[in-house]
C-alpha cells in the first residue's frame, strides 16, 4: 500500500519477516475472507497507524523463490489517509520525496516497476529470486483506466537494479 501526500510517498524500514532490513511499503498477507484491498488497508493500519482512503489497484506482482516459496500480491495507491504515522514492532515509517526513492535499499525488482506506477501505469510483474538475488524479471504495463496526477519529473528513477 503506497500512500502519496503531495510529492512524497510513505515508505517503511521493514523490521521483521520477509524483507527484514529493506525499505518497502506497508503490506502483508491476506486474512481469511479478506480482499486484497481490505488486507492492504488493514496492514497499513497495523504497521504504521495510517488508514489509506480510497486506495486503487495499480498492479499485480508474482514472485518465485528457488526454495519453492511463491507469492502473489496486488499493489495499491492512495492519495489521502487518516491518522499519524508511527513506528511499530513491524515497521519504521518515513515520508520520502518521489524523486529520491532509495531503490538501492529495496528489493531488486522495485526499480523495474515502481517508477512506472509513479508515472501512471498499471503494472504486472513476474520475478524469480534466490534469497535476495533477483534471477529474472519481467514487467508489463498499460496506462491506468482512470487518470492519476502525473509526477513532476522522475526520469532519474528509471534506472535498473
Amino acid at each position: 500500500m503506497f500512500i502519496q501526500s503531495g510529492d512524497e510517498v510513505l515508505l517503511i524500514h521493514k523490521k521483521r519477516g520477509l524483507g527484514k532490513g529493506k525499505i518497502n511499503a506497508p503490506g502483508g498477507k491476506l486474512e481469511e475472507g479478506e480482499s486484497f484491498r481490505e488486507a492492504a488497508i488493514r496492514e497499513c493500519q497495523e504497521e504504521v497507524g495510517l488508514t489509506p482512503l480510497n486506495p486503487h489497484k495499480v498492479g499485480e506482482l508474482r514472485f518465485r523463490f528457488m526454495d519453492g516459496y511463491s507469492l502473489y500480491g496486488e499493489v495499491f495507491w492512495a492519495y489521502d489517509y487518516r491518522g499519524i504515522a508511527r513506528e511499530t514492532d513491524e515497521a519504521d515509517p518515513f515520508w520520502c520525496p518521489l524523486h529520491s526513492i532509495p531503490y538501492q535499499s529495496m528489493w531488486r525488482d522495485d526499480p523495474l516497476w515502481l517508477p512506472l506506477v509513479i508515472q501512471g501505469f498499471h503494472i504486472a510483474g513476474w520475478f524469480d529470486f534466490d534469497g535476495d538475488t533477483m534471477l529474472s524479471g519481467r514487467v508489463d504495463f498499460l496506462p491506468l483506466k482512470s487518470p492519476r496526477p502525473l509526477p513532476l519529473d522522475y526520469s532519474a528513477q528509471a534506472t535498473g537494479p
